[in-house]
């Protein structure tokens, strides 16, 4: 039995779409796929992750669905381009392959969605509204790679993904979520205000973190301070 429509609220905004796909016949069918939901809009579309790129300088788009495969510039590529471009973008990769090497790039790429051609028609609009409630959208073979790939890393001894920092950085970390300026832990650590400046540089570029406030709430999410 298929899911009920979601219909728009009165007098809210449907979400702004760019999608990027170099098969034409391709982006038609997505594009009816969207636009017969009330509360989604195809604003803009493109034929490779270049083009991708100019639209999304020149429309208001809140959500970017991207082809992996396209020429000049692929899908992943184009993610990273428009993840630094506009940080607040939504961005789901639509693709033909079942791969988990491309979804763990996908994923890194900034991606918060993987969603496979072959069930476009059953999945796409639900990874578009998961998206933009800043909720991970992955098929059943994702989740499965997810955590066979965090079950074999745990086997192996590797770092997994809550152990990404170095002591350090997490001591840095904890000072910073708890309010210390930068030489206040300078001072607690016996390190220079540089050296600091330097470890919160490098956490925020490791955890794709924008600010203070984001770290702190890392913090809290991995158990580092109590909320």
């Amino acid at each position: 039995m298929p899911a009920p429509t979601t219909t728009a609220e009165p007098g809210s905004t449907a979400i702004r779409i760019l999608l990027a796909d170099d098969h034409a016949l391709v982006r038609r069918g997505v594009r009816l796929i969207l636009d017969q939901e009330p509360d989604l809009e195809v604003v803009a579309e493109a034929g490779d992750g270049a083009e991708a790129i100019d639209m999304a300088r020149s429309h208001d788009i809140d959500l970017a669905v991207l082809d992996i495969a396209m020429p000049r510039m692929t899908g992943l590529q184009a993610a990273r381009e428009l993840a630094a471009l506009k940080p607040d973008l939504r961005i789901l990769m639509l693709t033909m392959h079942d791969n988990e090497q491309y979804f763990f790039r996908a994923l890194k790429a900034g991606a918060s969605g993987y969603v496979l051609k072959s069930v476009a028609d059953r999945d796409l609009v639900a990874a578009c509204r998961a998206a933009m409630r800043d909720e991970p959208f992955l098929y059943p073979g994702a989740v499965t790679a997810l955590i066979r790939n965090y079950l074999d890393r745990a086997r192996q001894g590797e770092e997994t993904p809550d152990r990404i920092l170095t002591p350090r950085e997490e001591e840095v970390l904890k000072l910073v979520a708890e309010g210390h300026s930068s030489k206040e832990i300078a001072d607690l650590l016996f390190i220079s205000i540089k050296t600091v400046q330097r470890h919160r540089a490098n956490l925020l570029q490791k955890l794709g973190l924008r600010d203070r406030l984001e770290l702190t709430r890392y913090a809290i999410r991995v158990g580092l301070i109590e909320p």
